[in-house]
């Protein structure tokens, strides 16, 4: 398949879909709760010229069906997505935000099925003010709908300097959020709520890069450097004057912190 030729993924009678491109050694990614699979449409063409590239789209997004149950049953739905997909021998799994402690739970679970981590923006735990973040969303947007947490949700997606050029922000994050299944949001945030994985790290055997914006105010760069200290071998690189979502905010720099890691040269 082309680099530049997606492909509609479905399977599992319908509840569980995605995308694909490229071809290549397997490259799986997993997007973040605030944004959806095309917070990576910037960086996919690059990826799929090497990769065969796998988004699947989160419990709860462009018709996966949710999941109840925590980080065990996220784990265990990236272990079933592997398989309906066809996911080969030690694939590089990519996760940005809650996507990326999903990546980080399943391959504390499922090591031996994966080659390498790249995760971006990412929290093992939260402190008690980022608990109480995911809480207030959650019944946000059981009371207003997925709409009422747009401003909240560009706020923590982008940093001030970015939401001051780009006004238009807060709208687009209103346009993604309204096509999210409110049941599965809210599973989600449930699951970061209780996410305790720090614990974990030090037994982690995955080669592991971890990709922080300076400015994110959702998973802070000290979270992410935890990460980076805590799994034997893990690299670190924080990308100045960015967000929680490099590659949809700054795609070239965030394809230029990945290169080596993924050998794209």
């Amino acid at each position: 398949m082309r680099a530049n030729a997606m492909e509609q993924l479905v399977a599992a009678g319908g509840g569980l879909t995605g995308v694909r491109a490229g071809s290549g050694p397997d490259l799986v990614i997993l997007h973040s709760l605030l944004t959806d699979r095309h917070a990576f449409d910037r960086v996919l063409p690059q990826l799929a010229a090497r990769f065969r590239v796998t988004v699947p789209n989160l419990p709860g997004f462009h018709g996966t069906a949710p999941v109840t149950g925590g980080l065990d049953a996220y784990a265990g739905w990236v272990a079933q997505a592997f398989d309906h997909f066809g996911i080969a021998a030690d694939p590089i799994l990519m996760g940005n935000g809650f996507g990326g402690t999903v990546a980080l739970a399943f391959a504390l679970e499922h090591g031996a099925r994966v080659g390498r981590l790249v995760l971006c923006d990412v929290a093992p735990g939260f402190p008690e003010a980022g608990k109480q973040a995911f809480r207030i969303m959650a019944a946000s947007a059981a009371e207003g709908g997925m709409g009422a947490i747009a401003e909240i949700a560009a706020k923590r997606v982008f940093h001030t300097l970015y939401l001051g050029k780009n006004p238009g922000a807060v709208e687009e994050r209103r346009v993604v959020l309204l096509k999210i299944d409110p049941a599965g949001f809210r599973e989600a945030c449930l699951a970061l709520i209780d996410a305790d994985l720090v614990a974990d790290l030090a037994r982690l055997g995955v080669p592991t890069l971890v990709v922080c914006g300076e400015l994110d105010q959702a998973t802070p760069p000290e979270l992410n450097r935890l990460i980076a200290t805590k799994v034997s071998g893990a690299r670190y690189v924080e990308l100045p004057r960015c967000g929680h979502c490099p590659p949809l905010e700054q795609p070239e720099a965030f394809l230029a912190a990945v290169a080596e890691f993924l050998q794209l040269a």
